[in-house]
């Protein structure tokens, strides 16, 4: 099989429109029927939703986990969310992955944990953005909100502080059962990374 991969020169929101579009493209190419899409306020999830409206795509957003700004608190945008829910989308959020606790016991005790190598390894060899899709398919698995087997393709998208830069197709898996999950294909990312 041969398939274009979409490269972009920078990292970040200006690459939002074309990895939507490329998204929502190969999942009618492949016939997928979720999209995940890492969406802090909900502003990329919406976008990603009115790209699929008229189609059988299911799409959910994930955003960071409550406090992850200010304690208590959600980031997610209220008039996204009530959009998000008209279109059939969901937004949802849980601990993150690569972070959680492990974080949390790095900051108070120093040293690094294997999940933070993990988390680090991806950010460094593909971006930000690559480390952020997958953490977010782990994330949608870990909530009940795709299907999770031997032979379910999903496409998850993530970016690097704002927006969209990176398209992957991808057979999710649980957290507890990571390494079972398989990148099946890059549809777009940027070229260079941030370091």
């Amino acid at each position: 099989m041969e398939k274009h991969i979409l490269y972009f020169d920078n990292v970040g929101e200006s690459n939002t429109d074309a990895v939507i579009e490329a998204a929502a493209k190969r999942a009618a190419e492949l016939q997928i029927s979720h999209i995940v899409v890492a969406s802090t306020s909900g502003k990329t999830a919406l976008k990603m939703a009115e790209a699929v409206k008229d189609s059988h795509i299911k799409v959910i957003g994930i955003s960071h986990q409550y406090g992850q700004d200010k304690k208590g608190e959600w980031e997610v945008e209220e008039e996204c969310k009530k959009k998000l829910e008209e279109l059939g989308a969901v937004i949802t959020t849980q601990s993150h992955i690569f972070s959680g606790v492990e974080r949390s016991i790095t900051k108070k005790f120093g040293g690094f944990s294997r999940v933070e190598v993990i988390s680090d390894a991806l950010r460094s060899l593909f971006g930000k953005g690559f480390k952020v899709a997958i953490e977010v398919a782990v994330m949608a698995a870990d909530s009940g909100h795709i299907p999770v087997s031997d032979n379910t393709e999903i496409i998850a998208i993530g970016g690097t502080r704002h927006g969209a830069d990176v398209a992957l197709v991808l057979r999710p898996a649980h957290s507890g059962d990571f390494f079972s999950l398989q990148v099946r294909e890059i549809i777009a990312m940027p070229r260079v990374k941030e370091d």
